[in-house]
């Protein structure tokens, strides 16, 4: 996998979102809690963030994809508040883009989490994507 030119490690950026009634957990499956952030949606928050990052400074027809994602989200956040993702990128490992991420709302921090993802060619990626639906609607 290459390693783009215009990505190192160390490159950071910050990106805030203002919390509303749809990012609650109640709208997202994951309580019935109507007036604090989901969980869910700081997770993608944080992977919109990452992908930002990347994507960005990427040629024409390529993007990034997630690889995995681990996030602690350890403290309540409630609408109306503003939420600041920073997230940076630490590493290139393997193809893979290694992201740090940090979450904070007014009061300090509200969670961390580490992101991999890797960068595609997207027509080769939708390809894929078809040839395999094909097989499976064949074989099935």
């Amino acid at each position: 996998m290459e390693n783009f030119a215009k990505l190192f490690t160390g490159m950071s950026r910050t990106f805030q979102k203002k919390i509303t009634i749809d990012d609650t957990a109640l709208n997202y499956g994951s309580g019935k809690i109507q007036d604090l952030f989901a969980t869910p949606r700081l997770v993608a928050f944080m992977i919109e963030a990452s992908a930002q990052l990347i994507d960005t400074y990427l040629p024409d027809g390529y993007v990034s994809v997630s690889n995995s994602i681990e996030v602690d989200h350890y403290k309540s956040t409630l609408v109306g508040s503003t939420v600041t993702v920073e997230v940076v990128i630490a590493g290139f490992e393997n193809g893979k883009y290694q992201i740090n991420m940090t979450a904070y709302d007014e009061f300090g921090q509200i969670g961390s989490g580490k992101h991999s993802r890797s960068v595609v060619n997207y027509r080769s990626l939708m390809l894929k994507a078809e040839q395999r639906t094909f097989e499976n609607h064949v074989a099935g």
